[in-house]
């Protein structure tokens, strides 16, 4: 794609542009001095040229890019009912060249303004780019697959999922496939179970009006993590293009399913009651303000699944993520099988043949080897190896900007990729609407429920 760009944003008063895209914005013109961006918001709230202009200036200047403001000194915001045809239409005429349609919107009113966008005529090149969740379950993602579809083809739509614009991910596909060390090893012949864990100490955060009705399992689950198992899981693919990378993830989910095809022993949730995170007193999670007691949304959600091909049968791939913990933990975590044998006369013996952890933000690699030496030259202990990788020089959103304005979708969920991830999850889904798994409470600050500690899914 033409590297000048008109990028409109819709719903561009909302938290979400201001927060995230904004600032990625400016730190991507400050990263690429070359690149030209034509840049339109529009939303439901009655903002003055000069509130956009101040909330551009402050998004750009947390991102240490203030002077790259000037760069799109023609920026413009405008009040308008994106569901509405003519509304849009309005939004869209006169311009020309690649145009990026960014939906920073809910998810019902992307849906509805994709169903207006049928009736408008789009510049050639359009790229549509929306937020996660993509449907809310396997029938309505194959529905709205197929809306977009109608409008650009699939190779031009782009569904953010930033955890996939990580360095992090990219470096467990080089340390996957550029290592004869571990490329010949990855598979269930030398590995015991992969981990995959996202808990945050936040806590709610005023973020009720959509993470009350999605809960842990569909805002990082089934939206992030299961994409990592990909990754994880998937065979080698022979370049990194939107078409071998994302046909070899693919490959990966449609193998996936709940282990051993039983939701309620492979699935756990949870929710926060009141309690303290360092100096911070937290409320429980059904005094949030905007929360609803009654749909029993859950803020810690553990599967463990099962990717049935030859080289992972048997390998308990558990995805975990929650709110209100502790302590911030987002890794990978592969533990290897224990070595067959180890000779007579050394001591302590290990429950596993050792563990590579990729650490997320800041990136770490660990490599935890079985070792021996010190006082006693006989006893083996756990050591440790790692390299600190930093914290990127990019915002994940930046990342994902500058891969839609060049209209690269290889780090973006395919239609596919996005239908298989919600059938995955539905049965645990259906096993919980049921109440078959009980939801059990934990104190906000801890580490999840007591007994979550000593027991674990099955297969895991």
């Amino acid at each position: 794609m033409s590297r000048d760009t008109t990028l409109l944003i819709l719903g561009a008063s909302g938290d979400l542009t201001s927060r995230l895209l904004l600032p990625a914005i400016g730190q991507l013109l400050r990263r690429e001095p070359g690149r030209t961006l034509t840049l339109h918001g529009a939303g439901s709230d009655d903002w003055s040229a000069k509130r956009w202009q101040e909330t551009v200036h402050t998004a750009f200047a947390s991102s240490d890019a203030a002077d790259q403001v000037a760069r799109i000194a023609g920026t413009t915001y405008t009040k308008a009912d994106v569901t509405d045809r003519d509304a849009l239409a309005g939004l869209i005429e006169g311009i020309e060249g690649p145009l990026v349609i960014y939906f920073a919107l809910p998810p019902a009113v992307a849906v509805a303004a994709c169903e207006v966008l049928r009736d408008v005529k789009l510049p050639e090149n359009t790229v549509l780019a929306l937020e996660k969740p993509f449907g809310s379950d396997q029938k309505s993602a194959r529905e709205l697959n197929t809306l977009l579809q109608q409008l650009v083809p699939e190779k031009r739509i782009f569904r953010v999922d930033h955890f996939l614009g990580r360095s992090t991910l990219l470096n467990v596909i080089g340390v996957r496939f550029a290592n004869r060390l571990v490329e010949p090893v990855w598979s269930a012949d030398h590995v015991q179970s992969v981990l995959i864990r996202y808990d945050e100490s936040l806590a709610l955060e005023n973020r009720a009006r959509y993470y009350d009705r999605a809960g842990a399992m569909v805002d990082m689950i089934q939206s992030h993590l299961l994409q990592v198992l990909a990754i994880l899981a998937m065979e080698q693919p022979a370049d990194l293009d939107e078409i071998d990378l994302r046909d070899a993830m693919a490959a990966a989910l449609r193998a996936t399913v709940i282990w051993d095809d039983n939701p309620v022993r492979s699935s756990r949730r949870g929710r926060y009651t009141a309690g303290s995170i360092g100096d911070r007193e937290v409320p429980a999670y059904v005094d949030e303000d905007g929360v609803d007691p009654d749909l029993g949304t859950e803020t810690l959600a553990e599967i463990t699944c099962e990717v049935r091909t030859a080289r992972w049968a048997g390998v308990p791939f558990t995805l975990r993520s929650g709110k209100a913990l502790a302590d911030r933990h987002a890794e990978i975590v592969v533990t290897f099988r224990p070595v067959r044998h180890i000779p007579e006369g050394l001591t302590g013996k290990p429950d596993d043949g050792g563990v590579l952890r990729f650490v997320l933000g800041p990136d770490r690699i660990d490599l935890e080897l079985n070792v021996n030496g010190g006082d006693d030259p006989f006893a083996l202990h756990r050591d440790v190896l790692s390299t600190k990788l930093g914290k990127g020089t990019l915002l994940a959103y930046t990342e994902v900007i500058s891969d839609i304005l060049d209209g690269d979708v290889a780090l973006s969920v395919r239609a596919d990729a996005a239908e298989q991830c919600w059938r995955i999850i539905q049965p645990v889904r259906d096993a919980w609407n049921r109440d078959d798994v009980p939801l059990e409470d934990y104190p906000a600050g801890s580490h999840g429920p007591e007994d979550w500690a000593t027991s674990r899914p099955a297969g895991s």
